[in-house]
């Protein structure tokens, strides 16, 4: 699942720049966008695949948020598992993320010098990149740069939701938190600065995060297993579209990250042991390409713009997956010396 989810936030991340695609509804809902993208689906050009990954790629970012619930669960809602104070658990996580983020900032931050049309980055702004508040500011989507990087920031409010509300709580509180932060978003207007803030946040991210944890406290181990490969893909079909409707329309909207994660998991399950096998090994690296990526994205993206979409599209996959699998070495010597 985070091969698949790395791959939809990377390619999503480059075809969004592209002069003519359909930009994505990710922190607020605009019905032209919505209509933009029904002309895309029943009027396709060569901009077909394109339009797709720049509307529908940052759906990615709710399977991590909803694999991050899961695996917290798993690890420390063991019996066997030891209490970590709110300090010592906290400092592990921030640890973690930072120890991920440095090398692919210090790598961007060069390639964004090197290259025409750098980022005016600010002092303030870069200490609040590295203590990871800086969504908590106003307008965050004006100052996180590189883009992306407003995730780091998302998982340690979520980190600290779970430590002080949900670490070994009752699901009930889980549940609550989800449709408190649902309605917190609903009543909002949909292209509203007010939306976009709480989705840059953490209330925008509890319903996946959420599911996540209610998934591993009561689906582990489900009756699924016997279901055949053709099953699965016939669920992938189904999930998929609803998808695709589902995020067509403001209500609905606000759920398609849950049919996301269906979706994902079908799919997953109906892979090929071949195909199976190379997501794996991308997941493997998903966080060195999350923090590389943009630097790449940055270099190749000049291709696309001068009217070889597809082109500029390839060269940026393969680069962006070998300097990811060159950082995960270095991620990983990082992590042993901590």
């Amino acid at each position: 699942m985070r091969g698949i989810a790395i791959m939809a936030i990377m390619l999503h991340n480059y075809c969004h720049w592209l002069r003519g695609t359909v930009r994505e509804n990710e922190y607020k809902f605009y019905a032209d966008r919505a209509a933009g993208m029904w002309q895309a689906l029943f009027s396709p050009d060569d901009l077909f695949l394109a339009n797709m990954l720049s509307f529908f790629g940052h759906y990615g970012v709710p399977v991590f948020l909803f694999l991050s619930g899961f695996g917290l669960v798993l690890k420390y809602e063991n019996p066997s598992c030891p209490r970590y104070s709110t300090f010592g658990f906290m400092r592990v996580h921030y640890l973690k993320l930072l120890r991920m983020m440095v090398p692919g900032f210090v790598f961007f931050i060069i390639i964004d010098i090197i290259t025409p049309h750098s980022f005016h980055f600010y002092c303030d702004k870069i200490i609040e990149q590295g203590l990871m508040i800086i969504n908590l500011f106003p307008e965050p989507n004006k100052w996180i740069w590189p883009g992306p990087y407003w995730f780091f920031g998302l998982m340690l409010e979520l980190y600290l939701i779970y430590r002080l509300l949900l670490y070994r709580r009752s699901s009930w509180i889980v549940a609550g938190a989800i449709i408190v932060c649902f309605l917190a978003q609903v009543f909002c207007d949909p292209t509203g600065d007010t939306l976009n803030y709480l989705r840059y946040n953490a209330v925008g991210g509890i319903l996946p995060f959420g599911c996540g944890i209610l998934a591993a406290r009561h689906l582990c181990g489900g009756g699924l297993s016997s279901f055949s490969r053709w099953q699965w893909c016939i669920l992938t079909v189904v999930s998929s579209a609803l998808v695709v409707v589902m995020s067509l329309y403001e209500l609905f909207w606000y759920f398609t990250p849950v049919v996301v994660i269906l979706a994902t998991i079908c799919l997953v399950k109906s892979l090929p042991d071949l195909l199976l096998h190379w997501s794996v090994w991308l997941g493997g690296i998903s966080a060195a390409m999350f923090v590389t990526h943009p630097a790449m994205r940055k270099i190749f993206i000049p291709v696309s713009h001068r009217g070889d979409v597809y082109d500029g599209l390839m060269l940026y996959v393969i680069a962006a997956i070998g300097v990811a699998w060159v950082f995960g070495i270095i991620i990983s010597k990082m992590k042993s010396e901590g």
